[in-house]
């Protein structure tokens, strides 16, 4: 029986559940007629078909009195099939509603999802007229319907937020105290073990790799892989329905609210900047299907191609007004309907990309930084694309933080032991004021990172030279070559207890140095407890045990975690360490600040002409607490104790003489890298002493009283006790 159809609105865009009946509809400028496919629960037969025969400023719209949430769903596009125009309607495929709240899971790769025949001489300009909708994604009706209760963001204040990078499987599919039924779920994610996690360990937020709904690629798939890492979009308002134990978006909704409740943000990272289609031998899932020239940018004398800045084939087109509204009508659906607190924009530079140089005062940013909602979350850019001067890291505007791979580079070329960068590393540890400062933004702008999902994870950077990407069945040809790693002697894992003691330095190096710098720390997952990917350093496709984290605790480095849980919670007890203000001291190669000094092992303070020095491997900096200039919330002065941070990348021990202290006071050792705990055990120093700094290490020392000393040793002592008697 054909349903009752109503012509319904244009607006809102989607399907809409409204407590009576189901509103669908669909934007397409070239279209020339569009028709609605409703299918059974299963999604795999067509019960019936609905033509929109109202349009409305090039929304094609209906009302469907009789409709209700779960009802699966697709459109046929009905309009010339003319690449060489830019043109690719094709009615014989089923296309996605880019609207699509929840997305059914279960695409099944076929030729017929090609709008041309696969194989043809003509490729592209040749047309396929099999039916695609068989193994064809569906889109799902939803109910919105909630209890958010008392739910509140955070609102955790940058120069307060450590972010903590994770995928949704990835962190939770091998943790045995997780349901086994729930593992590597956004339910598993809302589950007390990994919360208690989280919150014992004093990250702020978790940065979730993509979970808007993607597809595998077919190449992956038939060569037995999987698009682990998600950054393949298809619909932009939908949570990946391989992570959901329940297949209801209210999983998503609760995973929020469970970690709102322990104090933690939700951050996504979002791909907005090309979607899973490909290039024009892609597959027609959606966009390319409702209007492609609308939907991508094109190659202008040559509409058949696509303009590529990103490296997978195609680019949104955010000079067209429709595709700016998806994306803006997106990102508030996550923050006003899902509650999420920020964003990661992957290859952000594209989408600043006006026509063909990146704008930073291009509409999409001018857009956010207006809009009520948006600006007012947490905003990351990957300051990157593939495109012509795609490279922007520092120029973005006010309101943005970005991913400072400037600071990744540094750290890591440091601790290899490069010499001639002590400068360079001055600059990242105190907030990068030379990217961010004359723009008028702050040292959290800088998003500090030294591993992140891309890459070598920090066992892997200590522990290898050379990428070893076999796995991904592209004879290691794929991933970058410049890791700026080095395996302490031998390649991968040893049994030599030198080297392995070295690694775990080294180890504490990088997280102490992260944890101890201006700006906002970010800690890739499993970090902390050692976890390698066999020096995979693009493990994009590896859904398997290279790219999940163990929680085997023979596996686990239990000492390792102890000692970031106790740098976390010396970041978040000092001030000193988030300052919300660049220093405005003495020159650094000439920048002025003033509560800051750099000095030499001698004790004497650093010249211009030794920031450049070849040999110069190490340098300690002196932060004075009593000279932060910055007031709380409440309007009071902030204050802090006076630190000396020393570190030596150098293969000998180097002994700082230590400055002049306050009468009656001694420096004490907090940190020292070259201890598996935090503290040395002659940890106490009188001015003008000399402090033996073991190779390649760092140590953070604090100007204390004796008296403060003996009560400050004994409350640390007893949070240290409470950290490290409640298990991983």
């Amino acid at each position: 029986m054909a349903p009752i159809v109503w012509p319904g609105r244009p607006y809102p865009l989607g399907s809409t559940w409204d407590g009576e009946g189901v509103n669908f509809a669909l934007f397409s400028e070239h279209a020339e007629k569009v028709e609605l496919c409703l299918f059974d629960e299963a999604g795999r037969r067509e019960i019936s078909r609905v033509v929109l025969t109202e349009q409305t400023d090039q929304v094609w719209h209906c009302y469907l009195p009789e409709a209700r949430p779960g009802l699966r769903y697709g459109y046929r596009v009905h309009g010339p099939y003319d690449p060489e125009k830019g043109l690719r309607f094709n009615r014989h495929k089923l296309l996605l509603d880019p609207y699509a709240k929840q997305i059914q899971n279960g695409m099944r790769w076929h030729d017929a999802h090609f709008g041309y025949r696969i194989g043809h001489r003509n490729e592209d300009l040749s047309f396929d007229r099999r039916d695609s909708a068989a193994g064809m994604l569906k889109a799902v009706v939803v109910d919105p319907a909630f209890t958010w209760g008392s739910d509140r963001p955070p609102k955790t204040p940058w120069h307060r937020t450590i972010i903590y990078e994770a995928h949704v499987k990835g962190l939770t599919f091998q943790h045995p105290d997780v349901p086994a039924h729930l593992r590597g779920t956004y339910a598993a994610l809302a589950t007390a073990p990994i919360i208690d996690y989280l919150s014992r360990l004093g990250v702020s937020a978790v940065e979730l790799l993509p979970v808007h709904a993607f597809v595998d690629d077919r190449q992956l798939i038939e060569r037995g892989l999987r698009n682990y890492w998600g950054y393949n979009s298809i619909g932009f308002f939908a949570p990946e329905p391989r992570y959901s134990a329940t297949g209801n978006i209210n999983e998503f909704k609760t995973m929020v609210k469970a970690l709102h409740s322990a104090g933690i943000e939700v951050i996504l990272d979002v791909v907005y900047n090309h979607t899973a289609e490909g290039n024009q031998l892609g597959p027609t899932l959606s966009f390319r299907g409702i209007d492609n020239p609308a939907y991508y940018r094109l190659v202008p004398d040559n509409p058949r191609y696509y303009q590529d800045y990103t490296g997978t084939g195609n680019t949104l087109n955010m000079r067209h007004p429709r595709v700016l509204q998806l994306i803006m009508d997106s990102l508030r659906y996550w923050v006003l309907e899902m509650h999420v607190d920020g964003f990661r924009f992957d290859l952000a530079a594209t989408l600043a990309r006006e026509l063909h140089e990146v704008d930073r005062l291009g509409a999409f940013l001018d857009i956010i930084h207006q809009d009520p909602v948006l600006s007012q979350v947490k905003l990351i850019a990957e300051p990157w694309d593939l495109g012509e001067g795609g490279y922007q890291v520092g120029k973005f505007p006010v309101g943005w933080a970005e991913w400072n791979d400037k600071y990744r580079d540094a750290v890591r070329s440091y601790w290899k032991g490069d010499g001639g960068i002590v400068g360079e590393l001055a600059y990242r540890i105190t907030g990068s004021s030379d990217l961010y400062a004359r723009s008028g933004r702050k040292p959290y702008a800088s998003i500090n990172f030294v591993t992140a999902h891309d890459g070598f994870t920090l066992q892997d950077l200590v522990s290898y030279n050379q990428k070893h990407n076999e796995a991904n069945g592209e004879d290691n040809r794929d991933g970058t070559d410049n890791n700026r790693s080095w395996n302490c002697g031998v390649e991968g894992p040893t049994d030599d207890p030198e080297i392995n003691q070295l690694r775990a330095r080294q180890k504490r190096n990088v997280l102490a140095t992260l944890l101890l710098s201006q700006g906002v720390p970010m800690l890739l997952a499993g970090d902390e407890i050692g976890h390698t990917q066999q020096g995979n350093n693009n493990a994009y496709c590896q859904d398997s045990e290279i790219s999940w984290i163990s929680w085997d605790p023979a596996q686990l480095d239990a000492e390792l975690l102890g000692f970031v849980k106790r740098l976390i919670a010396l970041r978040k007890d000092h001030p000193a360490f988030r300052r919300r203000n660049f220093f405005q001291g003495r020159k650094i190669k000439g920048a002025e600040v003033t509560d800051i000094a750099w000095l030499r092992p001698d004790g004497q303070q650093m010249t211009d002409e030794e920031w450049n020095q070849e040999f110069a491997r190490c340098l300690c900096v002196s932060l004075s607490g009593e000279a932060v200039d910055e007031v709380d919330e409440r309007g009071q002065h902030v204050r802090d104790e006076n630190f000396l941070l020393l570190l030596n990348a150098h293969h000998e021990e180097i002994p700082f003489t230590l400055p002049s202290a306050a009468a009656n006071a001694c420096w004490i050792a907090l940190v020292d890298t070259s201890c598996q705990t935090t503290r040395r055990p002659d940890a106490f120093y009188n001015c003008g002493a000399s402090y033996p700094l073991q190779p390649r290490s760092m140590a953070l020392l604090v100007e204390r009283s004796p008296g403060k000393v003996r009560a400050q040793d004994r409350a640390e002592d007893r949070a240290d006790d409470r950290r490290l008697s409640t298990p991983a």
